[in-house]
């Protein structure tokens, strides 16, 4: 995706990346997995947002920066969290992926996550392996040091194909999208309400699924 794409309001691009390959690259390996859930943070009056009231810190400086920089913070004093400065520079728009699918790569993602190989798992373990935002952190080995960085690099990026012995396998858009309530913000008042929240109808990998609005990618 080129950086025009980013530069959109979090919300279009919370749906947009939907379905798109989230792309890992580190010591020669290669994780490719599928965007299946996502939540918008739409900047200074958002009362969810790390930036509400124009917070500018040293440690949201990234989402300062224009659409297209990833924004990494840690939560909780041990997971991480993957975000996507969204909109053009100064505002702090960002796009939180919540959840994927893996597509390629499977054994280093469960090495990441749980030190075994991918038959070893139990139900549980596979069921959990990367539907939610520090879980996917974790299997894409993403932490701080990839914060401020572009996502148009090659070491995190997202893309419509990636390559399986030589051969392009694009991404495939029919699905559709269900519209939901962010996760984990009660604090934010009135703002826990918004539906921002997208991610791809019965997907097992979604990491809270609640029938409320659809709509059609």
């Amino acid at each position: 995706m080129n950086r025009d794409f980013f530069q959109q309001d979090a919300i279009n691009l919370a749906k947009d990346i939907l379905g798109k390959y989230l792309i890992r690259e580190y010591d020669g390996k290669q994780i490719v997995s599928k965007i299946v859930e996502t939540e918008a943070y739409m900047g200074v009056n958002d009362k969810a947002a790390h930036v509400y009231g124009d917070k500018k810190t040293d440690r949201t400086m990234p989402l300062y920066l224009d659409g297209g920089h990833i924004y990494v913070y840690l939560i909780y004093g041990m997971y991480y969290c993957l975000n996507i400065s969204a909109n053009k520079e100064n505002i702090p728009e960002c796009v939180l992926i919540r959840a994927i699918e893996p597509v390629k790569g499977i054994e280093e993602i469960c090495e990441n996550r749980y030190k075994k190989n991918y038959s070893n798992l139990s139900t549980y373990q596979k069921k959990n392996i990367s539907n939610g935002p520090g879980k996917l952190c974790m299997a894409l080995n993403i932490d701080k040091g990839l914060n401020s960085k572009s996502i148009l690099g090659n070491e995190l990026y997202i893309s419509d194909f990636y390559y399986e012995e030589g051969k392009k396998i694009f991404a495939d858009y029919k699905f559709e999208i269900e519209i939901d309530k962010r996760i984990n913000i009660d604090y934010a008042e009135e703002a826990k309400d918004y539906l921002w929240r997208f991610y791809i109808k019965d997907n097992k990998y979604v990491s809270v699924i609640n029938k409320n609005k659809t709509v059609n990618k």
